[in-house]
């Protein structure tokens, strides 16, 4: 199918309804006219710090052009610029006129597929006029905001034939990657529990050193901080999430079922607030509305449970509070410890120490791919999310972390308020896959 003909299939499809009710299908519709010799041309919208890791990694891949690249703050611009020439790389058409300066680079022939690192509320907006455009879509966490959201995403990748990849680096770990390894392989005997989450102090992500938030500050202040102030509710869940639903197969012969979200107070930035600019500051005085921690527990339907946690308002070290528990063992990671307890293997109520557990179960992507990786972000599990949609591209095919994926895993943040705002009520979660999570084969990580 040609670019032409795949746009007036995407009008047609996308008028008529056509393919809502059914697994997405892929269209098969080879690189764009510009592509050379199996080379893939790559588009980025964002390409702050975020974004420009993954520019960066881009460039430097084989078979690979980093055709266009669309962001409205000029420093972004020139440093993105500037890694590219120091790269030895051709610059880029660069798109920068407004906010919505994206659309137009979409128009070009020339482009497989973007990746998409902005400010939240951009991200449901932007992969799905991408995928509209007829191409592959990659967006950062979360993907979604609110439920409309999520199925919006499933919705055009159905209809358009275009895949929609969630890029949850964390999935890539290598310690919780040799987890999802003996998970497989049945080291825990059948898996009850588990427990995952996003433990980290944000405070001075979420402020300036001068305070400032909002416009006019700096990095992830312009916008983050925002969302502590006017949601209840766990904006970041996918981090943790991501590595347990893998692990559960979740949209593939298992699925969230329904979820109860709790609340405490909102005090932590307050208190932030006070320590570093007085009680009189007068975003001290603000209605802070996020709880400091938000603990949500889900119900799948194959009878596992899942505790979520998000704590970023409190001062703490970094801990995605990981914890499988099975019928014939036990994993449990936090602030800096790793430990593990297999019946039968390890001595009678001892804890072994993880790493040589993951020797032993080192996935193969590690293996294969360890001493590239380590030299990216992110001790090296960013390497493998780029790489992975690089590759689906590629390849013409869904990638591992699906659009499917992407509404069911930031479904917890729309469902969580929700929850909170009623009482910790049981919220369900809507079934993305309209049935077809039933009869959906696990997917192996390559």
């Amino acid at each position: 199918m040609t670019i032409s003909n795949r746009r007036s299939f995407l009008k047609t499809t996308t008028a008529a309804g056509v393919g809502l009710f059914a697994a997405p299908h892929i269209a098969k519709a080879g690189l764009s006219k510009k592509s050379k010799n199996g080379e893939v041309n790559i588009a980025f919208i964002g390409v702050g710090g975020r974004g420009r890791g993954h520019v960066h990694r881009a460039a430097i891949t084989e078979g690979v052009k980093v055709t266009a690249f669309c962001d409205i703050d000029p420093a972004a611009v020139a440093s993105t610029k500037k890694m590219l020439s120091d790269l030895g790389k051709p610059e880029p058409a660069v798109y920068s006129d407004g906010e919505y300066a994206y659309l137009e680079m979409l128009k070009r022939e020339d482009i497989d597929g973007v990746i998409i690192a902005t400010p939240w509320l951009w991200h449901t907006r932007m992969a799905v006029a991408t995928m509209k455009a007829g191409k592959y879509a990659a967006v950062e966490v979360s993907a979604a905001n609110t439920i409309e959201e999520c199925w919006d995403l499933v919705n055009t990748s159905e209809a358009t034939g275009m895949p929609c990849m969630i890029l949850e680096n964390v999935n890539y770990r290598r310690d919780a990657m040799a987890v999802m390894n003996m998970v497989k392989q049945g080291i825990f005997g059948e898996v009850v529990h588990a427990r995952c989450g996003y433990r980290h102090s944000l405070l001075d992500v979420k402020f300036n050193q001068d305070l400032k938030f909002g416009e006019g500050a700096q990095g992830e202040a312009r916008w983050r901080t925002q969302h502590s102030l006017k949601r209840n509710a766990d904006v970041y869940p996918t981090h943790g999430l991501g590595p347990v639903a893998a692990m559960l197969d979740i949209n593939r012969g298992n699925r969230f079922l329904y979820l109860t979200s709790t609340a405490t107070k909102a005090v932590g930035l307050k208190d932030y607030i006070e320590e570093k600019g007085g009680k009189d500051h007068p975003y001290a005085q603000l209605p802070w509305k996020q709880g400091d921690i938000i603990t949500s527990v889900i119900k799948t339907t194959n009878g596992e449970t899942i505790i979520v946690t998000h704590d970023c308002n409190l001062p703490r070290p970094y801990s995605l509070n990981f914890h499988v528990a099975g019928t014939d063992g036990v994993t449990d990671f936090d602030y800096g410890t790793r430990r593990i307890h297999i019946e039968g293997q390890s001595p009678a109520h001892t804890w072994d120490d993880f790493q040589a557990w993951q020797d032993k179960y080192d996935h193969p992507l590690w293996k294969k791919y360890g001493e590239i990786a380590n030299g990216s972000g992110h001790g090296g599990i960013d390497y493998f999310v780029t790489r992975e949609f690089i590759n689906s591209v590629k390849e013409q095919r869904q990638p591992v972390m699906d659009v499917y994926d992407a509404a069911a895993w930031s479904a917890v943040t729309p469902l969580s308020e929700a929850s909170i705002a009623t009482g910790s009520s049981p919220q369900y979660f809507p079934d993305f896959t309209r049935g077809q999570w039933i009869n959906r084969k696990p997917v192996e990580f390559v």
